[in-house]
């Protein structure tokens, strides 16, 4: 049994890929893992005064949320999922959790619109470079 790591931001936008993933791992009777990254940098945009610690908690608190809500919907799909959250940028921590939860597959969602984080030809070189810096198969479904 391998492991799949599935990046998601949650909501209706990421049900595709998340469905993409659930489905390789019924197919494959993999473990999978959905990967939630906090990532504060837009902070440092903001000429306000924030409290950077209550917008990471709350931040985090919806990644719990949105990653319960995945795992939910995997398990009505007949695949156990567990969730992963971390800090930071999402190229380097997508890398890290990679590595860290020996995965054997990476699934990433396929830019749809004006809200994701790559646009098209940026995913594809992260894709490989991805692949080429961990040595795990990454797919962008």
């Amino acid at each position: 049994m391998g492991k799949i790591l599935c990046a998601t931001r949650g909501g209706e936008a990421s049900y595709r890929t998340q469905d993409a993933a659930i489905a390789l791992a019924r197919e494959r009777g993999d473990e999978l893992l959905f990967l939630y990254v906090v990532d504060m940098r837009f902070l440092n945009r903001s000429a306000s005064a924030v409290r950077p610690d209550v917008v990471s908690a709350e931040m985090e608190h919806m990644g719990d949320f949105l990653l319960a809500m995945a795992c939910e919907r995997a398990q009505k799909q007949g695949v156990e999922a567990k969730p992963v959250i971390r800090h930071g940028q999402l190229r380097e921590e997508l890398k890290a959790a990679a590595r860290e939860e020996g995965v054997d597959i990476v699934v990433l969602g396929r830019p749809g619109g004006g809200d994701s984080a790559f646009v098209p030809a940026d995913l594809e070189a992260f894709a490989a470079a991805l692949e080429r810096e961990t040595g795990v198969e990454t797919r962008i479904v």
